[in-house]
């Protein structure tokens, strides 16, 4: 196959799995845009948190949306999110979004809007995209060129997000993070499926693998389903 003029890779995956990870890494290798998704909820949340909105109000959440001063930077080597012209990098993954971002998430009218807003962003970058997510593959980005479920066995994702809350995986650390992992997942689940791999969609499992493994992985996949060879090597 020729290359594609504008790449878009879709990937998804449990919290864990490091697809954040891993869609950056691809995204530097190939030249294109980084977009995450789930920050986007993550900023509907912490708005709505500022704003003293219900989220369990579903009608007062979308409103919330419908005037979201969002903005998504897509270049993989400085990602940021700002709302009304802050950068809410830092705050999006405080304690309090990630306890309570599945109230949003599992929001339906929510979901179509963040869809159709998700669509657009990846449509306006002329370089592609790696996007990703938990229904990018399957509803996102269905026609995307390449598509990926990245998974992981459950210890191995509550002990990476360990690391990454704690800087450490020792078992009560590991506990901390059960919650926002495993609940999180069970009730996401319930308005999206990133749990098994849709048709068409290639599984890969990292729990024994490394980071530039599965990036390797997944860029291999891309060169062999498009003919798009890196350009560079992600650091």
């Amino acid at each position: 196959m020729p290359p594609s003029a504008s790449l878009v890779v879709a990937v998804d995956g449990p919290s864990g799995s490091g697809k954040s990870s891993v869609s950056r890494r691809v995204a530097q290798r190939f030249g294109l845009a980084y977009l995450d998704t789930g920050a986007m909820y993550r900023a509907l949340t912490w708005w709505c948190l500022e704003r003293g909105v219900d989220l369990h109000d579903q009608a007062a959440v979308t409103a919330t949306l419908d005037a979201l001063p969002l903005a998504m930077g897509t270049d993989p080597s400085a990602p940021h999110v700002t709302v009304a012209g802050h950068d809410v990098g830092a705050a999006i993954r405080e304690t309090r979004v990630s306890e309570q971002v599945s109230a949003v998430a599992t929001n339906l009218d929510v979901r179509a809007r963040m869809r159709d807003l998700q669509r657009a962003l990846i449509a306006a970058d002329a370089r592609g995209t790696v996007a990703e997510g938990r229904d990018i593959t399957t509803v996102v980005a269905p026609d995307a060129d390449v598509r990926v479920l990245l998974t992981a066995s459950e210890q191995a994702r509550l002990e990476r997000r360990a690391r990454e809350l704690h800087g450490h995986a020792e078992a009560h650390a590991v506990e901390a993070t059960r919650d926002q992992v495993v609940r999180r997942d069970r009730d996401d689940s319930t308005v999206s499926q990133f749990v098994e791999a849709a048709d068409g969609v290639v599984t890969i499992d990292s729990s024994s693998l490394t980071l530039e493994q599965v990036v390797d992985a997944v860029s291999a996949l891309i060169t062999e389903r498009t003919g798009r060879r890196p350009q560079a090597v992600a650091p």
